[in-house]
């Protein structure tokens, strides 16, 4: 492929991700059928804090919406969680995970099958709390029920899709920028309410001012940990080959901080987002949900410790999936490499092992205070759920693996550029 095809390519790419985050964005206005706006928008403007608040988030704001994809990838999500959890205690799901390309196509389509049956489950869920709400379904009844979830079913199943096409043909993980979208769409409407509540006097010019510094200070050091390394030394030795000699080069191990990226903050709030179905999305004056609620709410202490508890859990286990120390040192021994030293093979192993334990620790706690620290602030006043630490996490993150994916292309379109115009030369 010449470099000009390649330029196309990545451009075709970039406009086929736009298309697809823009049919999306067009889905979170389409509203469910049969829901009276006026008593909708009176509902949610009630409704803003706690895990409805944060439903709403990952939901683009389709939530405050009613609208097709209002469940929006979260059953996805759910679902990828219950299947690699599994595929760390079930003897059947290590199997297929051993089975290659083969078994990660049975792993995908099990996920698939739990996501329309979480979104079959949650959608009967929102049809009965939005029926349990007085005067918002216009015509309640099991005619409701049935299109409600149909229709909160199939849209779910189609931004599965969507997600699916964004990683095989477009740039980037599929879910995290449909995730992501929703969230910077959503935020020139939180920082046009957060001036507004300056205006009104809700909120002084200087808690205004401190929230900004905050967010900008937040990003700024998700920016640094997000390219902080530690590079591993790693030698070769010398080989010789008739009357040559090769090797005798160094190079290094490079380790993320944070190898997990978003994955944790994501698998984390979807867990908290669970109560939420199991209330039936009672989203009314139902005194138990109510009571519930109250619990999951920012700033609350159960709501803090099961979030930070969350995310260091799936730090860890999510490292433990897309780095394996063991199969590093394996294929470090097989080429010759070895960390001066440590002796290849198993020494290596729990070396390498060591120091990524280390560098998770740090990536998990780093996470926590990321997605928690400006949740006290938010908590105390009525800032949007956009401007949270957890959404600026999933903007930052996901940009930066973005532009680092579309640089990636960039330079090996350049490289083989160089190489062709080099033998050309010859």
């Amino acid at each position: 492929m010449s470099s000009s095809q390649q330029t196309n390519d990545l451009r075709n790419r970039i406009l086929f991700t736009l298309l697809i985050l823009a049919i999306y964005r067009l889905g979170t206005f389409v509203p469910l059928p049969g829901i009276d706006p006026q008593q909708l928008q009176t509902l949610m403007e009630g409704n803003q804090k706690g895990l409805l608040g944060m439903f709403n988030v990952f939901a683009g704001g389709a939530i405050s919406r009613m609208a097709i994809f209002a469940l929006g990838i979260m059953p996805y999500i759910s679902s990828s969680i219950i299947v690699q959890l599994l595929t760390g205690v079930s003897d059947y799901f290590k199997n297929l995970k051993a089975q290659g390309e083969i078994g990660r196509r049975k792993i995908t389509q099990i996920t698939r099958y739990g996501t329309v049956l979480l979104a079959t489950v949650q959608g009967y869920g929102l049809a009965v709390g939005l029926e349990s709400s007085a005067n918002l379904v216009i015509n309640p009844g099991m005619f409701f029920k049935i299109s409600t979830v149909t229709t909160i079913v199939a849209g779910t199943v189609f931004l599965m899709w969507l997600g699916e096409q964004i990683t095989q043909r477009g740039i980037g993980n599929g879910i995290s920028l449909i995730i992501f979208s929703g969230i910077v769409a959503e935020i020139p409407r939180a920082l046009v309410t957060t001036f507004e509540l300056g205006k009104s006097g809700a909120l002084s010019g200087f808690i205004i001012f401190l929230i900004f510094v905050v967010l900008i200070a937040t990003i700024m050091f998700i920016v640094f940990m997000e390219r902080a390394l530690r590079k591993i030394l790693i030698n070769y030795p010398k080989r010789q080959m008739g009357n040559k000699m090769y090797g005798g080069d160094s190079s290094h191990l490079p380790l993320k901080i944070n190898s997990a990226g978003v994955i944790p903050a994501i698998f984390a709030s979807a867990l908290l987002l669970l109560p939420v179905t199991f209330s039936n999305f009672n989203i009314s004056n139902n005194e138990t949900f109510l009571n519930i609620s109250s619990y999951f709410t920012q700033g609350q202490p159960l709501y803090m410790l099961l979030y930070a508890s969350g995310i260091i859990f799936f730090t860890f286990f999510y490292t433990s999936i897309v780095f394996n120390p063991n199969e590093t040192a394996e294929n470090l021994r097989k080429y010759g490499g070895f960390v001066p030293g440590i002796r290849p093979g198993e020494s290596t192993a729990i070396y390498i092992d060591n120091i990524l334990t280390k560098l998770t620790t740090i990536g998990a706690l780093y996470l926590t205070a990321v997605c928690l620290l400006p949740e006290f602030l938010i908590a105390n006043y009525p800032i949007p759920f956009y401007l949270g630490g957890t959404a600026i996490l999933i903007v930052v993150v996901v940009s930066i693996d973005t532009v680092t994916q579309i640089q990636t292309r960039l330079m090996s379109s350049q490289y083989e550029s160089l190489i062709k115009k080099t033998k050309f030369g010859k």
